[in-house]
């Protein structure tokens, strides 16, 4: 396994749950953010991160 950047894996988490949202469109975020910290082996602080960001993208949506 190679080393990656700093925040590589948040980015690639990020991009992947954007992705899995419109081809899956049914599973809830919550799940989708638990699959892409396995995946992704991201930290506890990046799993609050990606809980966030999601939630402001919303609230953006519906503003």
């Amino acid at each position: 396994m190679s080393v990656l950047p700093e925040g590589e894996q948040l980015r690639r988490a990020v991009r992947w749950i954007s992705s899995e949202r419109q081809e899956r469109g049914c599973d809830t975020l919550a799940k989708l953010i638990q699959e892409a910290c396995i995946k992704f082996d991201l930290s506890p602080s990046d799993t609050e991160f990606l809980m966030n960001f999601f939630s402001e993208k919303k609230s953006e949506k519906q503003a």
